[in-house]
């Protein structure tokens, strides 16, 4: 490979039986879309992954082919995955925004060579989606939260004494965090304590007490795993 093209990996998929195959259509026009994109703007194929027959809807980690993608990022380093369209990577709007929220936590870009920002521009779809998803995200936290805290409640009447859990920061936050918290490799600027945390809300994660994130416990976060700099604020 060329040092100086950057690797990705191609992704097609069909969601009829019919349209399977290089000699089909739908195969010529992903596949010829793809190549023309990645030669026009630096970027070399390594490997196509194709989910042949399989519908718009599914999620991604649903998928034989996104799966085997997804285990080939774990293994070569290769972090940019170039589609078609929006359309040929989902055509359920949830299904779009939760398949790249799931790449965006393993460090991956997503580009469609019809439309290159479309997971870069917040749209009132995509606003529309996140605020429903952090919405639902933040529910299923608190709901638990408050399940843990009358389970302690029933633990610590039943002891005659007062029972504590802990509140551990999930993993997944802490790779959001972490994420986030990146140097732009364009700039070389980071995001603000203040502006990750409002990322958090976004991507749906909230603390262990069931709040949003402040810019002073992402500070927190970012210590306790090593890596904050103080000339984020």
């Amino acid at each position: 490979m060329s040092k100086s093209k950057v690797p990705a990996f191609a992704y097609m998929r069909t969601s009829s039986a019919t349209n399977v195959g290089e000699d089909k259509d739908s195969d010529k026009r992903q596949r010829a879309a793809i190549e023309a994109y990645a030669k026009a703007n630096g970027y070399e194929i390594v490997q196509t992954f194709y989910d042949a027959a399989v519908s718009g809807a599914d999620p991604i980690d649903s998928r034989p082919g996104m799966q085997d993608l997804l285990d080939a990022v774990l293994s070569n380093g290769t972090r940019t995955i170039l589609v078609e369209s929006p359309d040929r990577f989902a055509r359920d709007a949830v299904v779009q925004e939760l398949g790249h929220r799931l790449l965006k936590q393993r460090g991956v870009d997503l580009i469609p060579t019809t439309a290159p920002d479309y997971f870069m521009v917040d749209t009132p779809t995509t606003e529309l989606v996140r605020t429903i998803l952090g919405a639902v995200a933040a529910f299923d936290r608190r709901n638990t939260v408050e399940k843990l805290k009358a389970a302690r409640d029933r633990k610590s009447e039943a002891l005659g004494r007062r029972v504590e859990g802990r509140k551990p920061v999930s993993a997944d936050a802490l790779t959001a965090a972490k994420r986030l918290y990146r140097r732009n490799p364009k700039t070389g600027t980071r995001r603000s304590l203040r502006q990750i945390a409002t990322e958090l809300a976004n991507e749906g994660f909230t603390a262990p007490s069931g709040k949003d994130y402040q810019a002073n416990s992402v500070r927190q976060m970012l210590v306790k795993a090593g890596v904050y700099k103080a000339d984020a604020a």
